[in-house]
């Protein structure tokens, strides 16, 4: 019930901040999202370009995460990795809250869990944002950046659903950490609660989930709730 009431109580608090205290619109919002997905970018600050596409990376490792997990959870965790790709933490924080610890693997994969837990798809994903990252921050104009922060909405909730998302991920890790026999590893324990480098690594290298059959998870139950 605290775990429940704590993340929604986030939630609403993210909710409130995005739609009432973060600064207003500005009237260039459109204009600057069309040259983001477009890849029209030749004048955008690369700081903010980076943020943008990582956007896009998070879902995907949430994914590998949420997917698994959802597994022995009620809800059903796919739609919630759907809305994660539009609205992010604001899609993530909903299913924390209403998710119940689960520690067991009950399996079996099926061909999507078999990609998302393949340790070759999440080192690249773990790549994939460093290589997104480092140019941005290398390279970006971080003046540009906080001035953009203060003023324009868009920059200002993108940023905060950015590091939301990235402060969020201990909340799955260390169920993933028990599916993975790793609960004993104090290297594991200690790794996924280093903001940012911590998962990144763990993605990295995390073993496989093992190949269970014949188990049947919660969602398989005809008393219970498919999810």
């Amino acid at each position: 019930m605290i775990r429940t009431i704590g993340f929604l109580g986030f939630w609403l608090a993210l909710l409130i901040y995005a739609f009432i205290l973060a600064p207003p619109n500005d009237p260039k919002t459109f204009e600057l999202i069309e040259k983001l997905l477009f890849l029209e970018v030749e004048d955008v600050n690369p700081l903010l370009i980076s943020i943008f596409n990582l956007m896009g990376i998070l879902p995907l490792m949430y994914a590998s995460l949420l997917l698994i997990d959802g597994q022995g959870q009620k809800l059903w965790a796919w739609l919630f990795v759907i809305l994660s790709f539009g609205i992010g933490a604001f899609a993530i924080l909903p299913y924390l809250a209403f998710r119940k610890p689960h520690t067991e693997w009950l399996g079996p994969k099926n061909w999507l869990l078999n990609i998302l837990d393949s340790r070759f798809l999440n080192l690249c994903f773990a790549l994939s944002f460093l290589l997104i990252l480092i140019p941005g921050v290398l390279k970006g104009d971080w003046n540009d950046f906080i001035v953009q922060w203060q003023t324009t909405r868009f920059v200002n909730v993108m940023t905060v659903d950015f590091c939301v998302l990235i402060l969020l991920f201990p909340a799955l890790l260390q169920d993933d950490l028990n599916r993975r026999n790793l609960n004993d590893s104090p290297l594991f324990k200690t790794l996924i609660w280093i903001p940012l480098i911590g998962p990144l690594i763990y993605f990295s290298v995390r073993p496989s989930l093992p190949e269970t059959e014949g188990i049947s998870s919660p969602r398989n139950q005809p008393d219970q709730v498919v999810g």
